[in-house]
């Protein structure tokens, strides 16, 4: 396989071609690109994550004058799942498109470097190689690929030998906060 072929995109599908799950899944994501938070792209993404037990977390992208400091719909939508306690995600769909003029929904949206670096470790901690389906704003074009494809060799726990390590390290965590709850003072 040539260099190009390992990193050609695969073709676009149409919605239609898509099984029932992801259909829904990435309309998700294009409706909750109707709360992104852009005034200063102009450029709404919604983003929507699927769990193994088949839950569907969404999130869109916050901006903030402080260009460094915004959010990716990526990310809200791995918090969302994250802050559920629903952290398997098996499958994430990004929606986009500019809303001002002049007006363009028929790009396809993939993830920036840093959130498909955040897919790849969620993806890692659930053991899931997780899809990523990409979507123009009108859901005419999706693009379907692995994570894997989206960031070759990766950097991550398994890179740090630290594989294994978060179900214990999450456990402590929990007792360490169920400690703190037991030890809070109480309303006098």
């Amino acid at each position: 396989m040539t260099e190009t072929d390992q990193t050609a995109m695969p073709k676009p599908l149409a919605l239609s071609e898509l099984p029932e799950p992801d259909q829904r899944l990435v309309t998700k994501a294009l409706e909750a690109s109707a709360q992104a938070y852009a005034p200063y792209s102009g450029f709404a993404v919604g983003a929507a994550v699927r769990t193994k037990g088949g839950h569907i977390y969404t999130g869109a992208n916050i901006e903030n004058a402080a260009y460094a400091a915004v959010t990716c719909a990526e990310v809200s939508a791995i918090a969302a799942a994250n802050a559920a306690g629903d952290f398997e995600i098996e499958s994430i769909a990004v929606a986009g498109h500019k809303f001002v003029d002049p007006q363009d929904s028929t790009q396809v949206v993939t993830p920036c470097g840093r959130c498909r670096q955040m897919i790849n470790e969620a993806g890692e901690l659930a053991g899931t190689q997780i899809q990523v389906l990409s979507c123009n704003g009108q859901l005419t074009k999706i693009v379907k690929a692995s994570i894997a494809k989206l960031l070759p060799a990766a950097f991550g726990p398994e890179t740090l030998g630290i594989t294994g390590a978060w179900p214990d390290m999450k456990s402590k965590l929990h007792a360490a906060v169920h400690r703190l709850l037991a030890e809070k003072p109480s309303r006098s």
